[in-house]
Formats: structure tokens, sequence, C-alpha cells
């Protein structure tokens, strides 16, 4: 009898001692199990896509942002920081036609392979914003008459530079409206550089159906974009706190 109890205080204590390694061994791979099905189930946020012309009139307006990120941006009507000394715009937004967006985004690849890229100082301009310009300054000499409007009301114009893909502007010879000789495109009495700036800009804009005006360097408009209607479009601007 004595012998049998011993026996089974030996059982017991053997049973108890290598019981328990097995549930741990047992206990890990169902905790990487739980941590893994855990995992799957975290819902990913989708990137934010560019949107695609797919289905929209050339004529349509569209913000560019939407279809490309490879632009750069100082809408300056949005600032005082113009000739006008006055915020025109509610909020800065650069919109054009769909066929003005789509030869823009062609230009761009363009002048990105030479390491550079477009910079817009103003877009579409909606035909009430030009009536605030004309009240400002009504000399057609510097602003388009609002009655008969100008390429900008269309959607077609926008008002350019260029710059290096680190964000530093190209040297043009003058800034943005500035409104002498020295902004026109055939004063050759410039330097070399701004002179080599100028026609990277002139011609890449020309070779994707663009055309400038012979006294403003930054200015170009779509040539198909010239016989659409004066709009007054307006986009919502986000709401302020």
């Amino acid at each position: 009898m004595r012998y049998c109890i011993v026996l089974l205080g030996l059982i017991s204590i053997f049973s108890s001692c290598h019981g328990k390694p097995k549930e741990a061994k047992t206990a890990e791979p169902v905790e990487m199990m739980a941590k893994e099905l855990a995992d799957s189930m975290v819902v990913q946020e989708p990137e934010k896509g560019l949107r695609t012309f797919e289905g929209l009139a050339d004529t349509t307006f569209v913000r560019l942002a939407d279809f490309s990120d490879d632009f750069a941006y100082d809408l300056r009507y949005a600032t005082e920081n113009n000739f006008l000394k006055a915020k025109v715009y509610d909020c800065a937004e650069c919109y054009t036609r769909v066929k003005t967006a789509k030869a823009l985004i062609k230009a761009n690849a363009d002048f990105k392979e030479k390491g550079v890229r477009i910079k817009f100082f103003d877009c579409y301009r909606p035909n009430s914003v030009q009536y605030k310009m004309w009240a400002i300054v009504p000399n057609p000499q510097y602003v388009a008459n609002p009655e008969k409007g100008s390429i900008h009301n269309k959607g077609g114009a926008v008002d350019i530079t260029l710059e290096d893909l680190e964000g530093n502007e190209l040297d043009m010879g003058t800034d943005f409206d500035f409104f002498g000789k020295r902004a026109y495109h055939d004063n050759l009495d410039l330097p070399k550089e701004i002179l080599e700036n100028r026609k990277l800009l002139k011609e890449t804009m020309e070779a994707h159906g663009f055309w400038s005006i012979r006294t403003e360097w930054w200015h170009y408009n779509l040539s198909a974009g010239s016989n659409d209607k004066v709009a007054n479009f307006k986009w919502d601007c986000p709401e302020q706190d």
C-alpha cells in the first residue's frame, strides 16, 4: 500500500512537471495566429488618387490640382501681392477648362524632363473678378474690359513661370505683372540666362498649342480656347473657422 501511494505521488509530480511546458508551447502559436488575424482586420485608408478626364467634355471647368500634383502655385490675385495691391479672389484655386488642363499637363511633362515645372500665378478668372479688377484699374493696357472679357475669363489663359524641382524660380528678368519693356518677349537686351529661360518657356508652351503676347513673358493662351464663351463659374472655397 505504501508503495502504491509513493507511485501515485511520483506520477502526479511527473504529470505536473511535463504538463505546463506543453501548454506554453501551444499558447505561442495561438497568440501569433490571433495577432495576425487582428492585423488583417485593420482597415487601410485608400490613398488619394488623381482624377482622370474620362467622360469630361473639353469645355468643362476642372480644378487642375485634382488631375496632377506636378505643378506649383503662387496665385497672386488671392493675395495683395499683385499690381492691383488688392485681393480679388475669395480663395486661391487654379481652374481651367479640360482642354487647357490636358495641354498644360503635357507641357509640364516636357518641362519635367528638363528638370523644371510650371508655377501658376493665375488661371481661369471669373468675369465677376474681371469687373473687380477693372474697378481698381480701368485701363485696357493693363486690365481687359470686362464687358468684352479676356481669354482668362474663358478658361483658356494662364500666367506662369518655371521653377526647378526644388522650388527655385528661374530668372525671367522681371516679376509677374511687371509692365515695362523689360518684360517684352522681343527685348533681347537681357542676360543670356534670362533669354534662355524665356525661350524654354515660350517654345515648350507653343509646342503644346499655346501662344504668347509680346508684352508679357508670363502670359499664355490656348489657341483652342479662344472661341469659348466668357464665363462666370465660381468655385467653392473651404469654410474658415
